[in-house]
């Protein structure tokens, strides 16, 4: 077995064919891992740093099938997922900037055949792919004429480099010899000991025998003096696509914090590097050694303080927990936790920090709630917010009259804070997803609830979100034509039709007609107690029936009580 650092270059090397065995499974990856290799790609030509892959397990076939056109046969025994993608990806790149000659240099034999041979599944689309001409899509529902098709669409030839991507992709690539078992290697590489957290790996960089007052003081009084303690930080939340801790969270927004300040000068392509939550160890090493000439004191120095801060502000279980009608961080773990918002935790540990005012901080959290919840509204792109939240770091943002000129400021389509107008129509017209349609019911509810009111406010975490008008509606709702029952399919989608309620309903009282989905049958409850006391259900209770007008005038009512929290 041999093992080492492999380039694109390297791994297919022009006289080397790569064949995917017979009883390897299809190509599978879809939307979602196109969207991350594509981001991948343009980090890599953003930073020109070199950027890791993941292991390929290559082994050599048997001499009787060698063949004489070319050097080497390999079998791809892990990774033909990434090595597939990255030889359409390149196709599709060549395609768009004219150069399909750059393509054939690279991955073409001297045969005529493509450097990667696919098994009897993929094999035909592979070569349409392989051998299309010009950059015009190609027709066919497989996964890899799929993939071929997005990244056609999708690459932008200024923010990926073909140069800059074959230097700078890195693999591990491990070659074995004809007789090893690569099962086992497989099976052994795959079963490997739970890997290092972050954490771990920044706790034995930082200290060691020489400064161990310095790890009780900023490290074991912090993180694990005691069980609890240690049970917070270690807490997992859903993050994007992953899972993550608190503490990993933590030593993300402390670095963004870090390489945020103008007096280290750092480049533009540096901190698009200490961006990538996969590098976290590495960005610190690089950091430090580049900005901080080697001390690992000035981190140090200002960690405990931002930990502190950061364990008194973020916290998942406020979801669990009624919050605050004001402005005010609970209100911002909802955001952050409830609704996947974790790009805002450096700006908001950023001004938990450095605001004195607990006014100002509401102030700004308020502007904060209200940009996130209007661009949600309307279906604005998140992609850019990373950018966006550690550019108000950068530009010190420290009050609420500063954070509003600097989202003013930025037209950009990507980061716009939207109009009344446009909000007032989403009410009517946006049909989100479900997590996201019960996070702004359930913030306008706790933002707008009688302070007596005679029910209590429970948990984001409580509710459940329900169409009161119910999807299955043909069954118990009368018949429309196609027109019409097209326009309430729609409909019943949108916010004026959409309520929280405290348990979901049963499937019989769920989708039947309006009189029993209020009251509910026997033992099974309705609307009438699962929504009761509702400030967002103000006079639905009493409608004696349920309709597109009432969609659309709850819809109204609700986008105007927005509009006063939202300013």
């Amino acid at each position: 077995m041999d093992a080492g650092k492999a380039t694109i270059s390297g791994v297919f090397n022009g006289s080397r064919l790569l064949e995917i065995p017979f009883y390897q499974r299809a190509y599978v990856w879809g939307e979602e891992q196109w969207e991350r290799f594509l981001g991948n790609m343009e980090f890599v030509t953003a930073s020109k740093r070199p950027y890791f892959l993941g292991s390929i397990i290559l082994k050599q076939e048997s001499s009787g099938n060698t063949w004489s056109e070319v050097s080497e046969v390999r079998t791809v025994i892990d990774g033909q997922q990434r090595l597939t993608t990255m030889i359409i990806f390149f196709k599709a790149l060549c395609a768009k900037i004219g150069a399909g000659k750059l393509f054939e240099r690279d991955f073409i034999l001297e045969t005529g055949d493509v450097a990667l041979s696919h098994s009897r599944y993929d094999r035909d689309d592979f070569k349409k792919v392989v051998d299309a001409k010009g950059s015009e899509p190609i027709d066919g529902s497989s996964a890899i004429i799929g993939a071929y098709n997005y990244f056609l669409k999708n690459i932008d030839s200024e923010q990926v480099d073909r140069n800059a991507i074959k230097s700078n992709v890195q693999f591990v690539c491990i070659d074995l010899t004809e007789g090893e078992d690569e099962q086992q290697i497989f099976d052994t590489i795959n079963s490997l000991g739970v890997r290092l957290t972050t954490a771990e790996l920044l706790k034995n960089y930082f200290f060691n025998h020489e400064n161990e007052q310095a790890f009780k003081e900023c490290w074991e009084d912090v993180f694990e003096p005691t069980a609890e303690k240690r049970e917070y930080w270690e807490q997992e939340v859903v993050t994007g696509r992953i899972k993550r801790t608190l503490v990993d969270l933590f030593f993300d927004a402390f670095l963004q914090i870090l390489v945020q300040n103008k007096e280290r000068g750092v480049t533009t392509e540096d901190k698009l590097f200490y961006s990538r939550t996969s590098n976290l160890f590495q960005s610190y090493k690089d950091f430090i050694a580049r900005y901080c000439d080697g001390s690992k004191d000035e981190v140090l120095g200002a960690m405990k303080a931002y930990a502190e801060v950061f364990e008194s502000t973020f916290d998942p279980t406020c979801c669990d927990r009624n919050v605050s009608s004001a402005p005010s961080a609970e209100r911002m773990n909802v955001l952050i936790f409830g609704l996947k918002n974790s790009t805002l935790i450096p700006y908001v540990l950023y001004v938990r920090k450095n605001v004195e005012s607990s006014d100002e901080q509401a102030k700004i959290f308020a502007t904060l709630e209200s940009y996130i919840v209007r661009r949600m509204l309307v279906r604005a792109t998140t992609k850019n917010y990373n950018r966006l939240f550690t550019s108000l770091i950068l530009n010190e943002a420290k009050d609420a009259a500063a954070l509003r000129t600097a989202l003013a400021a930025d037209a950009e389509a990507t980061t716009y804070m939207p109009s009344d107008p446009e909000v007032h129509a989403a009410f009517g017209e946006s049909c989100l997803y479900n997590l996201q349609s019960k996070g702004v019911l359930y913030l306008l509810e706790s933002a707008i609830r009688p302070s007596m009111s005679s029910t209590a406010l429970l948990g984001f975490n409580q509710y459940t979100l329900e169409h009161m008008m119910p999807k299955k509606w043909r069954n118990k709702w009368g018949a429309l034509d196609d027109e019409a029952a097209t326009r309430r399919d729609r409909k019943l989608l949108t916010f004026g039709n959409l309520a929280i309620i405290t348990h979901s309903l049963n499937a019989s009282i769920r989708d039947a007609e309006w009189v029993v989905k209020k009251q509910g049958k026997g033992y099974k409850d309705g609307l009438a107690l699962c929504a009761a006391g509702l400030a967002t259900m103000d006079g639905v209770l009493e409608k004696e029936s349920w309709g597109e007008e009432d969609i659309d005038e709850r819809a109204e009512w609700l986008a105007d009580k927005a509009l006063t929290v939202w300013s």
